[in-house]
């Protein structure tokens, strides 16, 4: 008898619905077809998803000239409880705002003026690996997009990203930009951000090895004070706040990948097999995300309704259970 071999599409329809366990085994146990545990192990450790994959879906939206931006950030798959994992290392987390063992993904998101978002390119950063930094794999996804035609509004991100290399390329490719500065950050003549007055209505800096730009301070709601730099000519601190609100869109998207496309649940060892289900979360999102605007359903309320129907029949089982 033959055996079933998985499928991009199998595995896909696996991660968006299921919402506990992502493994291999779990997939075999529940495929309407008969496929073994290492059939699937196998295929995942062969295939190749890659960041054109995620190209492919997105570029028809992303081209399609009704204006947008490009929201970069970065999020840190959880491994710490997995010691034999080939890509993981020690990383920064945000989230947990110490070293964590684990997955460094940088993405970049293209959102619309309807505020709708597509994921359009992906970068997993692993240094010991191949040596790239965040930086590097910034501006190298910064150049694919301008190779595909991309005509941002803005490019958005965190101060991270808002070094004088990545500043300066933007500039080149013609775009523009709304970015973090750190607080010491150089400008004028060698005086810091934070050690400036700067009015309501922003003041133009020359930020030091770059040129002219406006700079704006944002209060956060914690007290924080943010520097945000834009070389948008024709703006205000109202534009700007809301550029910089429209980052918060790339928190969302790392969170609904990791809590409803099991992004980082895999325990599978080899680096090929971790990018492939990289790779296949960001593509389940992606039709979780046509649903979502189809029908107005979040990614939590179509993850219910496939198992409330299991949750209803169970608990009139066990009330009659009872009752008899």
């Amino acid at each position: 008898m033959k055996q079933f071999i998985c499928s991009r599409d199998l595995y896909c329809s696996f991660l968006q619905v299921t919402c506990q366990r992502y493994s291999a085994l779990t997939l075999s146990q529940v495929s309407p077809a008969s496929i073994s545990h290492d059939a699937i192990s196998g295929w995942l450790q062969q295939t190749k998803c890659q960041p054109k994959d995620i190209w492919e879906a997105a570029k028809k939206d992303v081209l399609d000239g009704a204006g947008g931006i490009i929201i970069a950030d970065e999020t840190v798959l959880d491994k710490s409880r997995s010691d034999k994992i080939e890509l993981t290392s020690w990383l920064y987390s945000g989230t947990e705002h110490e070293i964590v063992k684990g997955i460094g993904l940088l993405n970049f998101l293209w959102q619309n003026n309807q505020k709708e978002v597509i994921p359009m390119d992906y970068r997993i950063y692993q240094p010991p690996e191949d040596g790239k930094t965040k930086n590097d794999h910034f501006r190298e996804m910064l150049l694919q997009a301008k190779q595909r035609g991309v005509k941002p509004d803005a490019v958005v991100a965190d101060s991270w990203y808002s070094s004088l290399n990545n500043l300066k390329l933007i500039r080149e490719l013609g775009w523009n930009w709304v970015m973090g500065l750190r607080k010491n950050r150089i400008v004028n003549k060698g005086i810091s951000l934070e050690s400036l007055t700067i009015p309501e209505t922003g003041l133009r800096v020359h930020l030091r090895g770059y040129g002219w730009i406006m700079v704006y301070r944002l209060a956060a709601k914690n007290g924080r004070t943010d520097f945000i730099g834009t070389n948008l000519d024709d703006t205000d601190k109202e534009k700007v706040k809301g550029l910089v609100s429209r980052r918060w869109s790339i928190e969302v998207f790392h969170r609904e990948l990791k809590q409803t496309c099991g992004l980082q649940n895999c325990q599978s060892r080899t680096r090929r097999a971790q990018r492939n289900h990289i790779g296949f979360s960001i593509l389940t999102w992606i039709r979780k995300a046509r649903i979502r605007n189809l029908n107005n359903f979040s990614f939590y309320q179509q993850d219910w309704d496939i198992i409330k129907g299991s949750v209803a029949l169970n608990l009139k089982r066990q009330l009659t259970f009872s009752s008899g």
